[in-house]
């Protein structure tokens, strides 16, 4: 018997850099924090995930830059870790834009001016609340800077979820990136039950999904005899095996994804996380968590289901049209400003979902129109700016007790602090599609593309859902600007660092940008090519 050879894995680590730099930190950030002093911690920290996000956006950029053209010049990339990663255009792209709103999310951690010379994350998370160890955590001042590895290792599972080849890999990417969350969204320093019930209904759901998502990867495995979407891809042209079994593992592995994006009817986390969760941490879940996820499930949909797209797409119309409408409506009677951008995300999920719905051929587009991928690309850049900068005005607007996010103590801002209230209102305005700012651009795109493959009546209820929308939206501006404040004073803007008021002229300018000039971004998205299939 001759003995088995083993074969060297062949990686291409140069075309893996950005994910093995952002990893490879979230490693070193753990080592620090077992070997420097707990007071000597942060800064170390601090710089370590900056840098390693910088030089990991700037390794992005030299990837890009160099891919190879394949499919006739269709799609750019190549085929990496054995069939595991796929490094293409919409990867890179997608790395990019995640990695620069994780500089977004570092900065907005960072912030100590806000609560007195200290973060918003608590001092002892393994305290009760209320109790005499707390107390004293508060007093000394202390925190867990074990939220900067934690922020790196959700991006490197977020860089890893739209670039997976194969539904375990896909799986591992699902799970790196949750749970850091999970940790995350339970240590804000104020509201500590709120913040710690925000947490466990996020773990709880979120295991149920991830649960959903496996089940569904075994029974598509049992159907194609595969784990590679390419694999799936030509089981599905061949029409071999149980398709029962197919259309069983599509819907179980569609849970998992639209738990993610926070679709209806998987929406019940979204306003209690995004509320009790540390406003810096909702902020940077909120943009990069629905980049992550609208990615994976774009390439698990067109790469590995395309042939299949007529039993998956009745059932993306329906969650589209539920989402839209539920996200809508619910927003409307919401008296808290983070529940209200809560639903507000989950009206934009539907809207997303209309693109994933539109067409996916140039060849089956008029003049200037895009594809479904390129219009949902786009409208992830618009959202994710829009979130990062609408929830870091939130950390601004105070009170005696901390953040001032119910309704009432937002009458009359626009009078005391014109500027941060206007910047908000500019924010809103994006989310509602009003032309000259970034959302309207992003929801062209993709309306454009779901009429041009048939999904006019889906397209119909999102510019109904649109429309009420701006009703919540616009009803916050007037109470910023055209309402009296309330007898015992409004909210309070306290003086933000540097990082938060950059924070919010970065992803304000970006909005603005967008929206007046969206020819060189949509250019870069056009540029990146279709997903290598």
């Amino acid at each position: 018997m001759e003995p088995i050879q083993f074969v060297k894995p062949d990686i291409e680590y140069a075309e893996l850099l950005p994910l093995l730099l952002v990893l490879g930190g979230a490693v070193v950030g753990v080592v620090l924090e077992a070997v420097l002093p707990r007071g000597r911690r942060r800064l170390p920290q601090l710089v370590l995930t900056a840098a390693v996000l910088v030089a990991a956006l700037v390794s992005t950029v030299v990837v890009g830059l160099g891919l190879d053209e394949r499919a006739g010049g269709a799609a750019r990339g190549l085929v990496g870790a054995e069939g595991s990663v796929i490094v293409d255009g919409p990867t890179v792209y997608l790395w990019g834009l995640l990695l620069v709103f994780a500089l977004g999310g570092v900065a907005l951690f960072a912030e100590r001016s806000l609560e007195g010379g200290v973060s918003a994350f608590t001092g002892q998370a393994a305290a009760l609340p209320g109790s005499d160890s707390e107390r004293d955590a508060s007093t000394r001042g202390l925190e867990h800077t074990e939220v900067y590895p934690l922020l790196l290792f959700a991006v490197g599972g977020m860089l890893l979820f739209p670039a997976s080849g194969d539904l375990l890999t896909m799986f591992v990417a699902l799970e790196v990136l949750s749970l850091p969350l999970y940790l995350l969204c339970g240590l804000a320093r104020r509201r500590r039950l709120l913040s710690q019930e925000a947490a466990m209904k996020y773990f709880l759901l979120g295991a149920f999904s991830s649960g959903f998502f496996l089940y569904g990867a075994a029974l598509v495995y049992g159907y194609a005899g595969s784990m590679t979407f390419a694999g799936i891809n030509d089981a599905v042209r061949a029409g071999a095996g149980d398709h029962g079994l197919l259309l069983a593992g599509i819907a179980l592995l569609s849970v998992g994804l639209l738990f993610k994006v926070g679709a209806v009817p998987f929406q019940a986390w979204t306003p209690d996380v995004y509320q009790g969760a540390p406003t810096a941490v909702t902020a940077f879940m909120a943009a990069g968590t629905k980049v992550a996820a609208f990615g994976a499930l774009l390439r698990l949909f067109y790469v590995g289901l395309g042939a299949e797209r007529w039993s998956w797409v009745p059932l993306l119309w329906v969650v589209a049209i539920a989402s839209m409408v539920v996200g809508a409506v619910l927003a409307v009677v919401q008296s808290d400003v983070k529940r209200m951008l809560a639903y507000s995300s989950v009206a934009h999920t539907g809207f997303l979902l209309v693109g994933v719905l539109g067409v996916q051929s140039t060849g089956q587009l008029g003049e200037g129109q895009y594809t479904s991928l390129q219009g949902v690309l786009f409208y992830l850049t618009t959202y994710g700016f829009a979130m990062i900068g609408a929830f870091a005005i939130v950390t601004l607007v105070r009170d005696g007790s901390g953040e001032a996010t119910s309704y009432e103590r937002w009458a009359g801002l626009g009078r005391t602090s014109p500027l941060v209230a206007g910047a908000f209102a500019f924010f809103l305005l994006s989310m509602a599609g009003i032309p000259l700012t970034a959302g309207f651009i992003g929801k062209w795109a993709v309306f454009t593309s779901a009429m041009s493959a048939g999904a006019w009546p889906v397209v119909l209820v999102a510019i109904g859902s649109s429309i009420v929308a701006i009703t919540f939206y616009v009803r916050h501006i007037r109470l910023m600007f055209f309402t009296d404040a309330a007898a015992d004073g409004s909210g309070v803007v306290t003086r933000s660092s540097l990082v938060t008021s950059a924070t919010v002229a970065v992803c304000l300018a970006a909005t603005l940008v967008l929206g007046v000039l969206p020819g060189p971004v949509l250019e870069i998205v056009t540029n990146t090519g279709d997903f290598i299939r």
